[in-house]
């Protein structure tokens, strides 16, 4: 087991910012966590990495615990925070040595930062200081002195942030690379970023995980009705597309094209080709639209309140 949770709790004053949570990630696995901003992706992450103490409970990396065994845990994980701090006025080569030089590497450090800028693209801005960089540069620096003491362990918090298109390629493939030995956790707001690169997903929502699993098996799980975009050729009356049976609602949302739910896995689209041909009516276009994970994001943070609970900090 790489890493552990159980039951964690993290208290800031009177403010919970995670409630009971508990999870383990296998080796050899790509893990999104997800939820809306203040769920506490970024303090499980913190905890997880050594930076914050947790309130309650216990969290384990590679069979070290994290409070007692802290530097064991740091040497098996390599971290890249949301905001990136770096030394601004170092070039790229000499604050990879840096940190190589804090990790104690054994062997050839040039070595090794040599290995760093060729697997995260940095080659043709190596000469270059941190500072000069493009945000999306920075960020590789970041990952490269996350990946730099070769961890059993990476941590990402929101790792694509500010690279364009190409370089987002480049970086699900070397995430996806890296998840096939090593395990993996990261935090992104970019839903097609988790589904093109993640075995599982963990869902937070206010402190709490209101969902884990595959892709696959939350669309299931959490699908409540069937959503098929139709067009037809003239107008249609709204009260008799209610009365076909297992059609839940219909919405008009121009013209002839309409939004119909009906019950999930019904599949209306036979019933509705049906009602077209004996009312009359031409179907222009007939699709069922498939649920991404971004409609189920949006279903499982939505249905709790937005007020984060109140409790009395520990004695």
């Amino acid at each position: 087991m790489s890493v552990s949770v159980r039951n964690i709790t993290k208290l800031y004053g009177s403010q919970k910012a995670l409630d009971d949570v508990s999870f383990t990630v296998e080796a050899g696995s790509v893990v999104g966590f997800l939820g809306p901003n203040g769920a506490g992706k970024s303090t499980m992450m913190k905890i997880i990495t050594c930076f914050i103490p947790q309130s309650i409970g216990e969290v384990e990396v590679c069979g070290y615990d994290v409070t007692e065994a802290s530097l064991e845990v740091r040497k098996n994980v390599g971290y890249l925070p949301e905001n990136n701090p770096l030394y601004t006025d170092m070039y790229i080569k000499e604050y990879l040595e840096f940190i190589a030089g804090l990790h104690h590497l054994s062997g050839s450090k040039s070595k090794r930062v040599a290995e760093m800028i060729d697997i995260t693209g940095l080659g043709i801005e190596q000469h270059k200081k941190i500072g000069a960089l493009s945000k999306g540069f920075r960020q590789r620096v970041g990952l490269a002195q996350a990946l730099i003491h070769d961890p059993k362990v990476l941590i990402l918090d929101e790792p694509t942030t500010g690279l364009d298109p190409n370089q987002l390629a480049d970086i699900r493939q070397l995430i996806r690379t890296l998840g096939k030995e090593k395990t993996v956790i990261l935090s992104t707001h970019i839903m097609q970023e988790v589904e093109a690169i993640c075995d599982r997903v963990i869902i937070i929502n206010h402190g709490k995980i209101v969902a884990d699993g595959s892709t696959e098996s939350l669309n299931t799980g959490n699908k409540a009705a069937d959503i098929i975009l139709v067009e037809f050729d003239k107008p249609a009356d709204k009260n008799s597309i209610l009365q076909i049976n297992g059609i839940s609602s219909a919405e008009n949302i121009s013209g002839n094209n309409w939004k119909i739910s009906a019950q999930a896995g019904s599949d209306a689209r036979a019933t509705l080709f049906r009602y077209a041909v004996e009312n009359d009516i031409g179907i222009l276009s007939l699709q069922k639209q498939e649920q991404k994970l971004e409609d189920i994001f949006q279903q499982l943070t939505m249905k709790s309140g937005s007020k984060e609970e109140k409790i009395k900090p520990l004695q």
